[in-house]
């Protein structure tokens, strides 16, 4: 166990029976989580984790071919699920982690009682009457940005991922959390993350799920967030008044009784 716990950087706050675990988006790590898990720590166990390769993860464990698609991290997260004996785990996800935690959900959906899903997208590029945000020309263009300067790229896309102009604050913390991780390995989860596209996977969720949805979010559009609604049938769709992507860091209060009002729903 204490390897997986050095894994994932796995920190645990309380002893409730009921569990949260949360999963943070491309780029990012657990202290995203800094404003929403408070809300939520009397009432649930609290497992926040680092996905490998992000955050305080331990490097070792980053395997190119494993983690070349997005179910290599959901196994990593039943890993810890199984490690921790975790049961009816309401799993909060966000961005990339929304489908890793549908992939997850999907393998051994006797683990999780629910999904909150916040800005998720099942797929990033545009095909035919599917808008996922993105043409392909745009994905190779973002992909050679990458490839030629990773702490540029990251400069130049955090503002448009975060939104909210008036706190730069929230888009500085994204910028120097996307330029802390290693290039290397950030450059090939931005690949599998980017490229992707588990459409298919959706209507295979049979977990309660909510969508959440923010008014303006350049990287997950809203005609994405109504797709995976529609796709996944035990779900509901909840639009917030919050705009960019990271309703978590910039809107917490809304993001929290969004939560709350969904997870009273299902007791």
């Amino acid at each position: 166990m204490e390897s997986i716990i050095k894994k994932n950087n796995v920190k645990i706050i309380g002893d409730s029976q009921e569990v949260m675990l949360f999963a943070h988006g491309y780029g990012c790590d657990q202290n995203m989580w800094r404003f929403v898990t408070p809300a939520f720590s009397e009432r649930y166990k609290i497992v926040l984790i680092d996905l490998v390769g992000s955050g305080n993860s331990d490097p070792r464990f980053y395997n190119f071919q494993k983690y070349s698609s997005l179910s290599g991290y959901a196994d990593d997260i039943i890993e810890v699920c199984d490690s921790l004996n975790l049961k009816n785990v309401n799993l909060v996800a966000h961005s990339v982690s929304c489908m890793i935690g549908a992939l997850a959900a999907i393998k051994r959906p006797e683990l999780f009682k629910s999904l909150i899903m916040i800005g998720p997208s099942p797929c990033y590029i545009n095909d035919g009457d599917y808008k996922g945000g993105f043409s392909i020309p745009e994905i190779e263009s973002l992909s050679q940005s990458l490839e030629s300067n990773y702490l540029g790229w990251s400069s130049s896309i955090t503002p448009t991922i975060m939104g909210n102009a008036d706190k730069p604050e929230l888009t500085e913390e994204l910028t120097n959390s996307f330029c802390r991780n290693d290039p290397e390995r950030a450059i090939h989860f931005a690949k599998v993350t980017f490229g992707g596209d588990n459409r298919k996977d959706l209507p295979l969720v049979t977990r309660p799920t909510l969508v959440l949805q923010c008014t303006q979010d350049f990287i997950a559009p809203m005609e994405v967030g109504k797709f995976v609604h529609s796709q996944i049938k035990n779900s509901e769709f909840s639009i917030l008044k919050a705009t960019g992507h990271c309703p978590h860091l910039s809107a917490p209060k809304e993001t929290i009784e969004a939560m709350q009002a969904y997870l009273f729903e299902q007791k």
